[in-house]
């Protein structure tokens, strides 16, 4: 399950370079004598990298955002963010966001 969680990491658009970097470097450790440090390291990460749900509603309607994802595209996050808030969720449901928070959940495991 580890191996998954981290992959999933690399595999998220949204997950900036230094969570996909500490995934990268985890699953290279697998087996080793870092593979400890290193899970620590990638949790660490994801905690410092997921954003909660107000924070992204927040953002969406900034200049920054806008240029980003351009003006359309932002407004229909800022929209979707207000969904998920409105159903319960605490944190952004992009696929970087959800892998961070799958590691968190998980951080037992590491």
């Amino acid at each position: 399950m580890k191996k998954e969680l981290a992959k999933a990491v690399l595999d998220a658009v949204s997950a900036c370079p230094e969570f996909k970097e500490a995934a990268k470097n985890y699953l290279d450790s697998i087996g080793t004598d870092k593979e400890n440090e290193a899970g620590k390291i990638l949790v660490a990460e994801a905690e410092e990298d997921i954003c909660s749900i107000d924070n992204t509603i927040e953002f969406m309607v900034t200049d920054l955002a806008k240029k980003i994802f351009g003006e359309e595209l932002a407004k229909e996050k800022h929209e979707h963010a207000k969904e998920v808030k409105a159903n319960g969720g605490k944190y952004c449901d992009c696929p970087g966001c959800t892998a961070a928070k799958a590691i968190i959940d998980n951080k037992k495991l590491f």
